[in-house]
């Protein structure tokens, strides 16, 4: 097996041929090369290319994209994807589900589940994913999935892409390496990770350490950062802080297996050889990873409390300005110093529909207990939410000096469409039966003779 990771003019040494390195930017133009003059100059397809490799395009966007919107990466590979095919047979996607997918009906009310437990028997990523909403149509490009991954082994010989959507990876437990085509990329909680559609992957526990965490997959346009408006040029998600990998390549001839995720379907075959065989590689359609503690939040610095889109770190634009297919919010370590306000995000009804899942810490708005580290929440379309009884009432109590959340990461997957809860979702014993009616629990405080 043969493999290197070094973007330079030389190979790299075997001891650093397992290590994982970046390059610096978001939707920049970049080039690697695992061996020296592997990437073509001046050209994208040469006569003969370098050591006997395949050129390939990957292309995100349809050809006549914009400029500003067009992805596509150029691939230098020991074999093209049309060599890593075999016969392709449907197997069982398990508790995958994809978008439309109306299970059951559920009564219309906020819901909350306990973390799903990680199981003691082995199970890979790919076995290990267990949808709770979907939202949209896949096969019309607009919507997402939420999903939960639990898993004890790594994926040996197994190799997989996804045909319908984007795949955001969020870690809650326990540390991923995935090892793409464009190279390696290693994530833990706090953290996150995309994956472009069609980008090949294996996805591997580092020390056999369980995981489990969430996933998005985004059927729309894909994830890029938010305008900043009058915020400026600075602060939120900064470019730098985004790491795309170098090249990494496997020469491997061994029996192995390639799964696709193709209309909602799982498809896979046997063949040969490892597909993650990419030499070098140049373009703007890569994976990469984030340090959301990176993030820079910005909020009320004197009354009232700001809309929670400040703390979007990246958003999948619809066709409609202004209304995202999905945008992934976080709410971080932040400062709170705003007077005579109410600090929690206040009760609300939303068009968007909000999944929401907590890494670590407490959320500030779910702090009379429930909402714990993997576990997750659902406030669907038009449908009323807000903080419970015990966060209200020492919010509206609290001597407001500036107080300093620490410790906390909380997120959202939120999209235009409204969320339909699956099966494996609606009839989980996690499923807290008595969410539903926190709000009974707030109590009337109207005194009309009191101001």
């Amino acid at each position: 097996m043969n493999l290197s990771v070094r973007p330079g003019p030389a190979a790299a040494p075997a001891e650093a041929r397992n290590a994982a390195a970046y390059m610096s930017g978001f939707g920049n133009g970049f080039e690697t090369e695992a061996l020296p003059g592997a990437l073509p100059v001046g050209r994208n397809s040469p006569q003969r290319c370098a050591y006997g490799l395949y050129a390939e395009q990957l292309s995100g966007s349809p050809f006549t994209a914009p400029r500003a919107s067009n992805e596509r990466s150029w691939l230098y590979r020991i074999r093209p994807t049309v060599g890593h095919w075999g016969r392709f047979e449907k197997v069982d996607a398990g508790l995958w589900r994809t978008a439309p997918a109306a299970e059951v009906d559920m009564p219309l009310a906020p819901l909350r589940w306990d973390p799903i437990p990680l199981p003691e028997a082995p199970l890979s990523f790919l076995d290990g994913i267990r949808t709770v909403t979907t939202a949209g149509d896949a096969g019309a490009m607009a919507g997402m999935g939420s999903h939960i991954y639990l898993a004890t082994r790594s994926m040996r010989d197994e190799y997989f892409y996804n045909a319908d959507a984007e795949m955001l990876f969020v870690p809650q437990q326990g540390a991923l390496r995935l090892w793409t085509e464009f190279g390696i990329i290693d994530i833990e909680p706090g953290e996150i990770a995309v994956i472009p559609r069609g980008v090949k992957l294996r996805v591997e526990l580092p020390e056999e350490q369980p995981a489990r965490g969430y996933l998005c997959e985004n059927y729309g346009g894909a994830f890029t950062l938010p305008e900043r408006g009058p915020i400026g040029a600075n602060c939120l998600a900064n470019p730098r802080d985004f790491q795309t990998p170098v090249a990494a390549y496997e020469d491997r001839d061994a029996s192995s297996t390639l799964t696709v995720k193709w209309g909602g379907n799982l498809w896979r075959a046997a063949i040969g050889h490892s597909p993650l065989d990419v030499v070098a590689w140049h373009g703007n359609y890569a994976p990469y990873k984030y340090d959301l503690r990176r993030y820079s939040p910005v909020g009320p610095v004197l009354f009232d409390h700001a809309d929670p889109s400040i703390f979007t770190v990246l958003t999948a634009p619809s066709e409609t300005p202004g209304t995202a297919n999905v945008d992934f919010v976080i709410f971080p370590d932040r400062w709170l110093v705003a007077e005579n306000t109410f600090r929690p995000p206040w009760y609300h009804m939303n068009v968007m529909s909000e999944f929401m899942g907590l890494i670590y810490g407490v959320y500030d708005a779910k702090t009379g207990g429930g909402f714990v580290p993997g576990g997750f929440s659902l406030h669907n379309t038009m449908l009323p939410h807000g903080p419970d009884p015990a966060s209200f009432e020492a919010a509206s109590h609290a001597v407001l000096k500036p107080h300093k959340l620490e410790g906390t990461l909380a997120f959202m997957f939120e999209t235009r469409f409204p969320q339909r809860v699956t099966r494996f979702a609606a009839e989980a014993p996690q499923l807290q039966a008595d969410y539903p009616e926190y709000g009974q629990g707030l109590r009337k405080h109207f005194d009309p003779s009191r101001p």
